[in-house]
């Protein structure tokens, strides 16, 4: 593959990583730490991420139990969860904050699906759309007469290999999602 290629294979990486990693916070049966990721505390005034103001273990498939390292963030952590879009009434013994996640209904499956679905469809237009620049950047390159017609046809045929590679790494995380979601 020409050099020229890797800026945006990079690109199109980045879009897939970002894209496994609002999977893992998608919600599947099972109590996952990446579901917190989203949630912020404000302490001493600034927002942190739980995961920086405590430890968080799974000690049992659907429990997720959320100790602060500092006793004082424990109301904060709990009232940051309950105005989350979590769905999660947290229960606080005064050490522990435990998240008890309930099993999926036949219709939140599908409704998340649904969204796995077209997140996978966003990132694909994502990389679509890297794929488009790439090739507007070599066409004015060779306009400028910086690479030769023959160049310009071997880096839009690697361009588009990239894509179709990406494209179905995608569709093989999405079958993976949802095969998860379904099996719970």
């Amino acid at each position: 593959m020409d050099p020229k290629c890797n800026v945006y294979n990079e690109k199109m990486q980045k879009s897939l990583d970002l894209m496994k990693h609002e999977f893992a916070a998608i919600r599947a049966g099972r109590a996952n730490p990446a579901v917190l990721d989203k949630i912020s505390v404000d302490y001493f005034g600034s927002p942190m991420p739980i995961n920086q103001l405590a430890s968080i273990s799974s000690p049992e498939p659907r429990v997720l139990a959320i100790q602060p390292w500092d006793a004082g963030a424990l109301k904060l952590i709990e009232k940051a969860v309950q105005s989350s879009d979590l769905g999660i009434n947290p229960q606080n013994d005064g050490k522990i904050i435990r998240l008890i996640f309930p099993q999926l209904t036949e219709e939140r499956r599908k409704e998340l699906i649904r969204d796995v679905k077209k997140m996978a469809e966003d990132t694909k237009v994502a990389v679509r759309n890297i794929r488009r620049d790439a090739v507007d950047s070599f066409k004015k390159e060779q306009k400028a007469s910086e690479i030769t017609e023959d160049d310009l046809k071997s880096l839009e045929k690697d361009i588009q290999q990239l894509t179709d590679k990406f494209c179905k790494d995608i569709d093989d995380e999405c079958a993976k999602k949802e095969k998860e979601l379904i099996s719970i």
